[in-house]
Parts: C-alpha cells; sequence; structure tokens
C-alpha cells in the first residue's frame, strides 16, 4: 500500500518539460527586409529603362514592318548597263618612254528595270584602265531614267597618257597586240538618287566592265569585232 507522501506526488498535474517557443523564420526576415530597404530612385530608374527598353523595340519593329512593306510594293531593282559596242583604232604602248597613245570610242546603254522607282544619274565619271592602270578619265553628261526607261551614250577616249606596267603585265600587252584584241576595263563612278514617292535617296555605286576590244586597222576589225558586254553593278 502506497504512502500519503507518494500519493500526494502521484496525484499533482504534470505537463512535462516546457515547450520552446518557435524559432523566427530568419531568411523571411531579411528578404522582407530587403524590400523594405529598395532605393526608390533605384526603382524609379529601372521602370523608366525597362519602359525605353519597350519603347525602343516596339519603334524597331514598326520601322521594319515599314521598310517591308515598301519593299513589297515598290520591289527596287539595281540598275542595268551595257557596253554595246567599242571601237579601238589606236593602242600603242611605247617601249621607250612608257606612254600609252590610244583611241577608243565606246557606246553604252543605261536600263531602269523599275516599275515604281525613277533614276536620276547626277554624276557619271567614266574611267578607261588598261591592268589597273587609269590611263584616261570622261565626265558624261547627267540624266533622269524614268520606269522602264533606257538611254544611250557615247564617248571617246582619246589621246596619250604615262603608263608604267610591270614585266608580267607588259608581257600580257605585247600577247595581246599579237591577238589584236586588248583587255580594257570601263569603270563607271555614280551619284544616283532613286525617286521612290516622296523619297530620293542618294547612293554612290559603282559599274565595272571587262571589255575585250579588238583593234582596228585601216577599216578591218580583229578576231571578228567586239562582243556586247554586260557590266557589273556594285552599290
Amino acid at each position: 500500500m502506497s504512502s500519503p507522501d507518494q500519493n500526494t506526488h502521484l496525484n499533482g498535474a504534470y505537463y512535462g518539460p516546457s515547450i520552446p517557443p518557435p524559432a523566427k523564420n530568419t531568411q523571411s526576415y531579411h528578404r522582407h527586409g530587403q524590400r523594405s530597404s529598395c532605393n526608390p530612385l533605384s526603382c524609379l530608374c529601372g521602370c523608366i529603362f525597362n519602359l525605353f527598353c519597350q519603347i525602343l523595340i516596339a519603334i524597331l519593329v514598326a520601322l521594319g514592318i515599314a521598310v517591308l512593306v515598301l519593299w513589297l510594293i515598290y520591289r527596287p531593282n539595281a540598275p542595268k548597263f551595257h557596253v554595246n559596242e567599242a571601237t579601238l583604232t589606236e593602242f600603242t604602248l611605247s617601249s621607250n618612254n612608257n606612254t600609252l597613245y590610244y583611241n577608243l570610242a565606246v557606246n553604252m546603254t543605261f536600263r531602269n528595270p523599275n516599275k515604281r522607282i525613277g533614276i536620276y544619274y547626277d554624276k557619271v565619271e567614266a574611267r578607261a584602265e588598261y591592268y589597273g592602270k587609269r590611263f584616261s578619265t570622261r565626265d558624261l553628261e547627267t540624266f533622269y531614267l524614268g520606269h522602264k526607261q533606257e538611254r544611250d551614250l557615247s564617248t571617246v577616249f582619246s589621246g596619250q597618257q604615262l603608263v608604267v606596267l610591270g614585266n608580267g603585265d607588259r608581257s600580257k600587252y605585247d600577247s595581246e597586240r599579237n591577238d589584236g584584241v586588248y583587255n580594257i576595263d570601263l569603270k563607271l563612278k555614280l551619284r544616283i538618287r532613286l525617286k521612290a514617292g516622296w523619297a530620293k535617296p542618294k547612293f554612290k555605286p559603282k559599274f565595272e566592265c571587262d571589255l575585250k576590244v579588238p583593234i582596228t586597222t585601216d577599216g578591218r576589225v580583229a578576231s571578228g569585232g567586239f562582243q556586247r558586254t554586260k557590266c557589273d553593278f556594285d552599290w
């Protein structure tokens, strides 16, 4: 039988050890502190920068769409240029003083292949070269080509010019003199304006023509005559 002291001890309420308070969420506290410590000026600058980027992207997309629409409407094509005829009656390179005596007549055609774009030729400079050595330059008349129009021009390169060729190019000249056909380059430096509605953009393109010109002696043309040549256009 239990003693009174033991009964008294056992009948007392027993709740066990006290429950510790919940630990504070340090991470949540720090995050909350970071949000609350945002610099208003920095936040404002970030918002303005994001808005600026969005506006810039929208402008670029709109410009791209506008350019695409204009291209689909006008469908621009590069100008065309041909040398129809080239007549060479003199092409003599002196071995004594490296002077080139020449007389070259050229007939050429400019063509505008566009249906909705006109072309102003504000400057046309024609250069005649022989193996990279320019021996003559002519300024041609300026003109305007409307839609699907053509224009024929003629010019003459005549005179004498100091032309110093290397040993390899000198050998090529001797070979061409024997064959009666010379490799002459015709290059055009242009300044043009395109007429497309209200816009008139300006460009400085070039035409380059690799010509094989037979010499004409006493009215007789060597190697069957000149072949019409299409020239390369470079923006």
